[in-house]
């Protein structure tokens, strides 16, 4: 496998032209579901496997949870900041150093345990919108673009499978069962 394929096994994140009624559901089965996805896929796993890298220079396992849980958690907060402000810049972060922070070296289980909490918000809000919600958006500087609500849909279920990816494909390059 090439360096594009190991960091992007299932391909970058691509937004639709038009959202359906039943791709948006789609998504949002995806995010819903992702938490559990995510456990089933790492219960298993023992201390050496969850600190291999998906990749050479890249992410353990274990910090590739903490960094979704992280992640979903800025999912949230930018969904509620398209919906009570007009067009917000919101912040960056950088995920790199976020993920040489000390709270990387806990169990994943702590993790998890948040995804759960976190994607039974965010399934709470995306539930609740209206077609006109589905259009507020915000702005990313680091994108330099403006994301809908619909788009934020679309990155986070994506997201979910991406890191998903590179965990099960690890486990499928090294014979883990």
């Amino acid at each position: 496998m090439n360096l594009e394929e190991l960091q992007y096994p299932i391909g970058r994140c691509q937004y639709p032209d038009q959202y359906t009624p039943e791709l948006l559901s789609q998504m949002m089965l995806e995010i819903e579901t992702f938490p559990k996805r995510l456990e089933l896929a790492v219960q298993q796993l023992d201390e050496y496997q969850l600190q291999t890298p998906y990749r050479e220079g890249g992410w353990t396992v274990n910090q590739v949870i903490h960094h979704c849980a992280d992640s979903h958690m800025n999912c949230v907060l930018r969904i509620k900041f398209a919906l009570t402000e007009d067009k917000p810049t919101i912040k960056p972060y950088n995920e790199a150093l976020w993920a040489q922070c000390e709270d990387y070296t806990l169990p994943y289980n702590n993790s998890i345990t948040l995804l759960f909490c976190i994607h039974e918000k965010i399934m709470k809000l995306i539930r609740s919108l209206t077609p006109e919600q589905m259009e507020r958006s915000y702005i990313h500087t680091q994108y330099n673009r403006e994301f809908s609500v619909k788009d934020v849909i679309c990155l986070y279920a994506w997201h979910g499978n991406h890191h998903l990816a590179h965990i099960t494909s690890l486990k499928d390059r090294m014979g883990w069962l």
